[in-house]
């Protein structure tokens, strides 16, 4: 994961300033934005690292932007929202939608960077974790079918598990495919 960076402001001279400050800082802006339609489309295009994300904005709002984004996976890391206002009602649903960080305007730069890297990290975690999640999934998928194979070989030959597991593996080998394929050839031909 790289340091891809999509900032939405409605305020062009503000978001000027980010660009300008990120990019400085070895950022790569991928996208601008004024409102959050573009923010969605832009993210959607891009599926950058992280967005900068002002709250107040015509057409949608940013929390509204954000939601969608995040249905869509449109950002690997994070949205960092900001706002010139330190509205609780805002904190919250930001942090409901699992804001990256909440900043408030005028920021502070020196906050600005550790955030985003923070967010950049947080992201790369979670990335690992859904793949291990995957991972798992497709695992636990193979062993409930090697078991129902089993069970098929068990019942139709009258054979230990034991047995059945080590004639499935006997077969796999000899016919040098996974053990998931055996079984799901045995499971096919017993159903069909």
């Amino acid at each position: 994961m790289g340091r891809r960076v999509v900032v939405v402001d409605d305020e062009s001279l503000t978001r000027m300033n980010f660009v300008e400050f990120l990019e400085d800082q070895g950022y790569e802006v991928v996208g601008q934005a004024c409102n959050g339609i573009e923010a969605v489309k832009i993210c959607d295009e891009t599926l950058p690292d992280v967005v900068l994300m002002d709250i107040e904005m015509p057409k949608m709002n940013g929390l509204d932007a954000a939601e969608q984004i995040i249905a869509n996976k449109s950002v690997k890391g994070g949205i960092i929202f900001l706002s010139a206002y330190s509205n609780k009602i805002h904190i919250k649903r930001a942090s409901r939608l699992g804001a990256g960080g909440y900043l408030v305007k005028p920021l502070d730069e020196k906050s600005l960077i550790p955030t985003i890297e923070c967010v950049i990290a947080k992201g790369r975690e979670n990335i690992g974790l859904s793949e291990e999640i995957n991972r798992l999934e497709v695992t636990l998928e193979d062993r409930k079918v090697i078991e129902r194979a089993k069970g098929l070989l068990m019942e139709k030959n009258n054979i230990s598990e034991a047995i059945a597991y080590k004639t499935l593996r006997e077969i796999s080998m000899k016919r040098r495919v996974s053990l998931r394929e055996i079984a799901d050839i045995l499971v096919s031909a017993n159903d069909g």
